[in-house]
């Protein structure tokens, strides 16, 4: 019974909506983020894009203040996140189990290493889901992190009165 009254919440209020130009830089800053790093994948002819990366446009666009913003967290999140997948992937092989034991590790690792990124939860199902090479780690997992914070920090500090990152 205790279970139930705890799914009714707590009763709070929907937090205020984002101002409409706050919306409208989010919506810039993600277009211009995933445009970057699709753009220079199809010129290079290397992927790049992670599903994530969606995601992660959501937090260093829409909410760049946030712990899980910061530059530290996108980079070591993702890359953390998918070695783990990869590695779990070629100890176990590609079973409900040993994804499951991915994702959580991922996140006990992010949280140990105070990298918490939460789209970045998503990548070892990636891994899972496509099994890519070891290469992954670099294209598009690193490289497309890197890109993607540098846009956020030329994009946020023009477009924004406070600073980004908060830390490194």
């Amino acid at each position: 019974m205790l279970l139930l009254k705890k799914l009714k919440g707590d009763g709070l209020s929907l937090p205020p909506r984002p101002a409409a130009k706050a919306v409208a830089l989010a919506w810039l800053g993600g277009f211009l983020a995933i445009a970057v790093v699709a753009l220079l994948a199809d010129f290079l002819s290397v992927a790049m894009v992670l599903g994530s990366f969606g995601a992660t446009c959501v937090l260093v666009f829409g909410y760049p203040d946030v712990p899980f913003s910061q530059p530290r967290n996108v980079i070591a999140g993702h890359f953390i996140s998918s070695l783990t997948g990869l590695i779990f992937l070629a100890a176990f092989g590609p079973h409900w189990w040993s994804v499951a034991l991915s994702v959580g590790t991922a996140i006990a690792l992010m949280m140990l290493t105070r990298t918490v990124h939460p789209p970045a939860g998503s990548n070892p199902v990636i891994v899972f889901l496509t099994q890519p090479p070891w290469s992954f780690l670099l294209f598009p997992t690193l490289i497309g992190a890197l890109l993607l914070v540098a846009v956020a920090l030329l994009y946020n500090n023009a477009t924004r009165d406070g600073r980004y990152p908060k830390y490194w």
